[in-house]
């Protein structure tokens, strides 16, 4: 699970992230303070599909809250009225910033505020996991939060060592005596036997403080043992309320809708979820009634039990944006002679077509075809078609019946690509139509022997077949 980290400023919020297995914190950037910072943040959120977040909560010297620290709580309060579904926890900080400075001084001369920020930030998120401990899980319930925070402050309390720190003080102040005296009794011998016992006296008493400060700080490592043993006991109950959710490249809404429900959500909420309209840009330029197939990008991510359907496949569009910025999808698409919708379309052909290694020269093969006016000829999209109108094949029941079934999926009967994405494509396949490889086929198949063969015409298709497709080939719709 990914976990981000505010260190929250009034003219700039340092972001930095981890990740729960690492456990390694590192600046991200900052955010301006300029009334979009909300769009930022979940936009942040989104990139790096969390919505879990650490902020730095100051403290004075003496461990009480300051009016920065009321600043930092109410700006949580709006987060969790503006990004739905935030889960937020506190870490106190102490000069952080100072501290972020001195590392950027070690590392760079010059350097904007704003790293200060960032880097303040993976400080407070540093401090955030090594809290909590090597072999415990992420908090996840607002109880757990409560419990760690008013615990906190009986921590923070012992670790300033108050009593430990007055006894080590007359401990201290007892032995200066001591010297004292001793010095003194060189001077006077004929006071030795008072001073003696003076001397006596206060090494004894210095004996007690120290004793007395041993005690204390064995008291106060006990507390420390008994505060890690409940909050493993709490972070252990915790990890049972979080569950895995996984979706594969080439699983479609269908298969994706028949795992939430196998996970005990219901069938209503899993539709209503998939219709449902999502703020992301990438999603605008879909065709009118456009289903969100092809576009919730295949991998695994952690969720709290009873997470909102919606909250889920906000995470996997997150996902898919990530991928799209950061691999320039629309402009690499754009030079192929595809919008984004194209692009998505035709790598969920490619995911289904071939494994990760011969996806882009399929890939070039489809664009090529494309580029000729010839039909893509894919037997998955057929499939799929069937798939819509008759998934137990009581209706076209043969192949001869399926490859002529009238649907703008079917690419063995009509050009141009299907009319929409037939599976949800991994990064390979993304990727394999962005850059297709450098050749010139016109055909391909997957032999029985899991090949895969490559032809320049219809004739050297058709003997690839007779030579290396006699069973797989035949295989129904």
């Amino acid at each position: 699970m990914k976990i981000l980290a505010l260190d929250v400023g009034e003219k700039r919020i340092g972001v930095a992230r981890a990740d729960s297995d690492t456990r390694i914190a590192v600046p991200v950037g900052f955010i301006e303070v300029n009334g979009s910072e909300w769009q930022e943040i979940a936009k942040v959120a989104r990139l790096n599909s969390t919505s879990f977040f650490v902020l730095g909560l100051p403290r004075s010297n003496d461990g009480n809250e300051t009016a920065q620290s009321l600043y930092v709580r109410q700006f949580a309060k709006k987060m969790v009225e503006r990004i739905p579904g935030v889960k937020i926890r506190f870490q106190d900080e102490s000069l952080t910033s100072v501290v972020a400075e001195e590392r950027l001084k070690s590392r760079k001369k010059r350097y904007e505020k704003g790293e200060v920020d960032a880097e303040a930030a993976s400080i407070i998120l540093q401090d955030f996991l090594e809290s909590l401990g090597r072999d415990t899980a992420m908090p996840s319930s607002p109880d757990a939060q409560n419990y760690m925070e008013s615990n906190g402050a009986r921590l923070n309390s012992w670790s300033s060592g108050d009593s430990t720190e007055r006894l080590q003080g007359a401990a201290n102040l007892a032995k200066r005596e001591a010297d004292k005296v001793k010095l003194n009794a060189k001077k006077a011998k004929h006071k030795m036997k008072t001073t003696t016992k003076w001397i006596s006296g206060l090494i004894i008493l210095a004996i007690i403080g120290l004793a007395a400060a041993g005690v204390a700080m064995f008291i106060r490592d006990q507390r420390y043992k008994d505060y890690a043993e409940q909050f493993a006991q709490i972070e252990a109950n915790m990890q049972a309320e979080v569950f895995d959710f996984t979706i594969k490249p080439g699983e479609t809404i269908s298969d994706i809708k028949d795992n939430l429900v196998e996970l005990g959500y219901s069938t209503t909420e899993v539709e209503a979820a998939l219709n449902a309209d999502y703020n992301f840009a990438f999603l605008q330029n879909r065709p009118d009634g456009a289903s969100l197939e092809g576009y919730l990008y295949g991998e695994t991510h952690e969720f709290y039990k009873n997470t909102p359907v919606g909250e889920i496949i906000e995470t996997y569009l997150a996902g898919m944006e990530r991928v799209i910025t950061e691999n320039e999808l629309e402009v690499k698409y754009a030079a192929q002679g595809l919008s984004l919708f194209e692009g998505i379309t035709l790598a969920s052909v490619v995911q289904k077509e071939a494994p990760s290694g011969e996806q882009p020269t399929v890939a070039q093969i489809f664009l090529t075809r494309l580029s000729y006016g010839i039909p893509l000829g894919s037997d998955v999209t057929v499939s799929y078609a069937i798939d819509q109108i008759d998934p137990n094949r009581q209706i076209y029941a043969d192949n001869q019946a399926a490859l002529s079934v009238d649907s703008c999926y079917n690419t063995r009967l009509y050009t141009g690509l299907p009319c929409g994405p037939i599976s949800n494509p991994g990064l390979s396949a993304l990727l394999a139509v962005a850059e297709p490889s450098d050749t010139s086929y016109l055909y391909f198949l997957t032999g029985d022997d899991g090949m895969m063969y490559y032809s320049y015409t219809e004739a050297e298709h058709i003997q690839n077949i007779a030579s290396h497709c006699r069973d797989l080939c035949n295989i129904s719709l």
